[in-house]
């Protein structure tokens, strides 16, 4: 038997599958599929899998109301296999307070991806309601799961981790695509390329039945081309005069909320922030901007002096510092304080605070509960355990910065949202992205964490500065090369240039405009195939 013969048998075996037997090859083939991402990057393990979604939509024709309960079933057992592998890593921050939340874990471990898993569900429902039976069934599985992973980005505040499209960002050569598309568009070819292998059972001639492999397998080599020679022409280039010393402590998280570990936090912070990196260092002195990440102290910064003091002596008169912190509302003296923001301060060698930002889109169940104040009266708190939930920030504003580009920040996950920094008017010149990803330990999710918002600096053709408690802290330039970092779960200090920035990206003027128009296109073109065509 020919290996063609053997291929066209599997995915005969699949659409014939029913039952028990159906959910298992789609929760097996989501699985699969969760090695695509960070820090695996398999992503040629897609051409095997993503067939399967095709044919498991092929063969839910066979059950009731033209089979889209079975095809949104088969979806959701694949979303299932997929979210569950993909983040299991969530389940490490209900171990930081384990005798508090430990007894949640299960919940988020499988709850969150159960969730999840019902955004793939509805692409595969919706595929099934303009499936078509040639080659174009493979444009209307990209078309409806682009739809259902860009719906997941945005209701109840949105969670686009691991979207399908960051399958394509390694090697660097093909995330350059997203500078043109972003990421919507990213997962849009991701799905149309990958699945296209699904045809091959399809009973034509070997010669026509290839022909739609073969067509994604040469877009996949034309973005690699696209990739390469965009590279080529925008080698990295440095801003004059401005240096970057990023400071990953690599606290526990315990520490970092225990108001009793003042002391010794501040001591790591102000040793660490200026020990000498190299024969050429020495210290802070050698940088015009010292970082510090998200949430940096187990108080308000503000409201300690001595802790302003200690920085103002740190701070060399060129040298401003970046930091996170949680920062206490404007209230009246003596008012008790139950809300806070998660900020970004920059502060001048005087102990000034010269501007601040406040976190615009907080983490669910971590920053906030849905109906909070209902949850609170039933036991309930959120991670962070700031009663009431923090307070969001009312805008998205750059940061002036003395001596260096305006940056645009962004905290923690943040970074993982396209849409909230696309198509500014006000283009900053770098994106500082401040984090705490020591909540999830020694996992994949910080090398997922990276891998995301990496995608952002392709996308804006902007440099993306990046200081992460317990790692991975880098510099990235606009073409997303990682020009240094410091690995996961390490200690020290990272000097560095600051990359500068090329011209506005199509994606940066555009938005998700041009994948909008391909994936209207796309749905055009499967309409055309379902309309019946007339005898003459």
């Amino acid at each position: 038997m020919s290996s063609s013969d053997k291929f066209r048998r599997f995915g005969l075996a699949i659409i014939l599958a029913w039952g028990w037997r159906r959910a298992v090859v789609a929760l097996a083939a989501g699985a699969l599929s969760s090695f695509a991402m960070a820090p695996f990057n398999a992503w040629p393990v897609l051409f095997v899998t993503f067939p399967v979604m095709v044919w498991l939509i092929d063969g839910a024709g066979a059950g009731r109301l033209r089979g889209v309960p079975a095809a949104a079933m088969a979806g959701w057992w694949f979303g299932l296999g997929y979210f569950v592998p993909g983040l299991y890593w969530i389940g490490y921050a209900f171990l930081v307070d384990a005798s508090t939340f430990a007894w949640l874990m299960p919940f988020a471990v499988v709850g969150l991806p159960a969730y999840l898993a019902l955004f793939a569900a509805l692409g595969f429902a919706l595929a099934r309601l303009i499936w078509t039976r040639d080659a174009s069934r493979i444009l209307a599985l990209a078309v409806t799961l682009t739809a259902s992973e860009w719906l997941r980005g945005h209701v109840l505040s949105g969670f686009p981790w691991n979207t399908f499209g960051y399958a394509l960002s390694e090697p660097l050569a093909l995330a350059q695509t997203a500078s043109l598309i972003g990421l919507w568009g990213m997962t849009f070819l991701a799905v149309a390329i990958f699945a296209s292998p699904a045809v091959l059972i399809d009973g034509k001639s070997h010669r026509r039945a290839w022909m739609t492999p073969g067509i994604a397998i040469l877009l996949l080599i034309a973005m690699g081309i696209f990739g390469a020679v965009r590279m080529t022409l925008h080698p990295t280039v440095s801003v004059a005069n401005v240096k970057l010393r990023i400071m990953q402590p690599n606290l526990q998280q315990d520490v970092k909320f225990n108001y009793s570990a003042k002391a010794e936090v501040m001591q790591k912070y102000l040793t660490l922030s200026d020990r000498a990196s190299g024969p050429q260092s020495i210290g802070v002195r050698d940088a015009s901007i010292l970082i510090w990440p998200e949430s940096a102290f187990p108080f308000f910064l503000t409201r300690e002096p001595d802790v302003m003091a200690q920085i103002a002596d740190l701070l060399p008169t060129s040298t401003v510092l970046l930091t996170g912190s949680v920062r206490a509302p404007d209230v009246p003296a003596g008012t008790a304080i139950t809300r806070a923001y998660n900020s970004i301060y920059l502060i001048d060698h005087d102990g000034s605070v010269l501007s601040v930002y406040d976190k615009l889109h907080l983490v669910p169940f971590g920053e906030y509960l849905p109906f909070q104040d209902w949850m609170e009266k039933v036991g309930l708190v959120q991670l962070t355990k700031v009663q009431g939930g923090f307070i969001p920030g009312t805008r998205r504003r750059l940061m002036d910065i003395p001596n260096a580009p305006r940056a645009l920040p962004l905290i923690c996950y943040e970074a993982i949202f396209p849409d909230a920094i696309g198509a500014r008017e006000d283009r900053p010149g770098w994106i500082i992205n401040l984090t705490n990803d020591g909540w999830f330990g020694i996992s994949t999710g910080p090398y997922q964490h990276l891998q995301q918002a990496r995608l952002r600096a392709i996308e804006q053709g902007l440099p993306l500065v990046r200081a992460a408690n317990t790692g991975i802290s880098a510099v990235i330039d606009p073409m997303g090369r990682v020009v240094s970092q410091l690995g996961l779960g390490v200690e020290g200090v990272l000097d560095s240039a600051l990359p500068a920035a090329i011209a506005p990206t199509i994606f940066a003027r555009t938005g998700s405009l041009p994948a909008g128009i391909l994936i209207a296109a796309a749905l055009v073109v499967v309409i055309v195939r379902r309309v019946p065509k007339r005898k003459l």
